[in-house]
């Protein structure tokens, strides 16, 4: 058995007691974890050595079916009435055992004052020591500032809880297509995925696998294809309890297609991945979304003018416009609802299509690109986000796709971050005096607005700051 602690609304502690017949990896050299094993992922696996480990043995050892507690929480059959994170999970640090040093907080002269490339500090206050990772990087106190890493499987499993406390129904887990071809990717991805599965049925809360198809090159739809096959074959996702599910089949989202940045990769692949994921015989039978330019009805400005992405959107099963750094202001995020948004809600209605807007709380990646500036689309104390919640509701949107839950590279996460951020060679942006848990608590009211549960209003409701 295993018995579970939860301490106070924050935190979590896991406590595993006796394990029964479960197989424990130690994670002693050459030890290994076979999937045909009755293993948990409550148990501390062995993810393999993640400077020798191969294709092959990443898929054996990581790609396994969960075998552990799944919690009754949100209703997993709907999208409807949810908002649902984005979940990057790519972030790594220094001692994690992930093997890929300061991934995504790094800069360009490594992890150090003067060069990273995130924003946004994280608050790790509730974390407990062996999740805290020590940078060179010091709070105006003089104290050393500690990072996370998206590998240790209890600081994921801390996320998801945190999502339930504060009512937030789930997540779209980034899979990052051009990081799956090398071992240490694929490794880094599929621990992820593990950590969020399980989070998600401890946790009563829904996931979903998101391919975002960002670097790929042309032709390359095929390693989607085979992850998929991967994922419902030797992971068994679909049929896991939390894994969300929409109008009666599995929901896979893939995030990439139409956008006018130079991608390699065309609309016509995109009709034929959907079609695989749609209607093949044995991996097919899935809801599918697709994450599209701001502008793809209209095929201009952020989109390609290609007519046949009309023809991809119309197979899809839900629609999810990316407007993040789209417009700036309260009154602009208004104006956007009232127009491109309304007038995109009644092209997927004609076309019985779902539609699920992204809301983001605000926008800075000024330590990763240094010609933009700090903070670049302000947050206004949580003002901005609430226009776009109050909007998209009145405009008649039933999801939302929240950008996002950990993003801090790009300064649009809405975990717990910091009002204190490090001071020196580079500059963060604060939370203008909030405390570190208000996005969670702003998104869980919008859940509830949206449910039905809270009266609308244009107003950050009383009592939230």
């Amino acid at each position: 058995s295993i018995e579970m602690l939860w301490r106070d609304k924050s935190a979590t502690i896991w406590r595993h007691a006796c394990l029964g017949s479960l197989v424990i990896q130690l994670g002693l050299a050459g030890s290994s974890v076979d999937a045909t094993e009755p293993l948990s992922v409550f148990t501390n696996q062995y993810w393999g050595d993640p400077h020798t480990v191969t294709r092959d043995e990443v898929i054996r050892i990581t790609m396994i079916p969960y075998r552990g507690k799944s919690v009754t929480g949100v209703d997993v059959s709907t999208m409807d009435r949810k908002i649902l994170c984005g979940y990057q999970g790519w972030f790594a640090a220094a001692g994690d055992d992930s093997g890929r040093g300061w991934a995504h907080w790094a800069g360009r002269d490594g992890f150090r004052p003067g060069s990273c490339s995130i924003d946004l500090w994280p608050d790790v206050s509730e974390l407990d020591p062996d999740e805290r990772y020590a940078t060179e990087f010091r709070h105006r106190d003089g104290r050393a500032a500690e990072v996370f890493s998206s590998f240790n499987r209890k600081t994921v499993l801390r996320h998801f809880q945190w999502m339930e406390t504060y009512g937030i129904d789930g997540v779209f887990v980034q899979r990052f297509v051009v990081e799956l071809g090398t071992p240490a990717g694929l490794r880094h991805a599929n621990v992820v995925l593990n950590h969020c599965r399980e989070g998600a049925n401890l946790s009563g809360r829904a996931y979903a696998v998101m391919y975002d198809l960002s670097g790929l090159g042309s032709n390359q739809m095929n390693r989607v294809k085979e992850d998929w096959r991967l994922l419902v074959d030797r992971m068994q996702i679909t049929r896991d309890p939390a894994y969300l599910h929409h109008k009666g089949k599995p929901v896979v989202a893939i995030w990439g297609f139409g956008f006018n940045d130079n991608r390699r990769y065309t609309v016509a692949e995109g009709i034929q991945i959907v079609e695989f994921l749609k209607n093949d015989p044995a991996y097919g039978g899935c809801t599918v979304m697709l994450g599209l330019p701001t502008y793809w009805r209209t095929l201009d400005r952020d989109c390609v003018n290609d007519p046949r992405l009309h023809e991809l959107a119309r197979m899809a099963d839900v629609i999810s416009p990316w407007t993040v750094g789209r417009f700036s202001t309260p009154a602009q995020a208004r104006r956007y609802a009232e127009t491109t948004l309304t007038a995109d809600l009644e092209w997927c209605r004609g076309a019985g299509i779902d539609y699920m807007p992204v809301a983001f709380p605000g926008f800075s990646w000024h330590n990763m690109k240094p010609g933009s500036p700090l903070n670049q689309i302000p947050r206004l104390r949580g003002e901005f986000l609430w226009s776009q919640f109050a909007a998209v509701h009145k405009a008649g949107a039933t999801m939302i796709y929240q950008a996002m839950f950990d993003e801090v590279d790009e300064g649009t996460a809405i975990f717990k971050c910091t009002d204190d951020p490090p001071v020196g060679e580079s500059r963060f942006v604060d939370l203008e005096g909030l405390p570190s848990d208000f996005y969670l608590k702003l998104v869980g009211a919008a859940g509830r607005m949206l449910r039905g549960e809270l009266e609308p209003s244009e107003r950050i409701p009383a009592g939230l700051r």
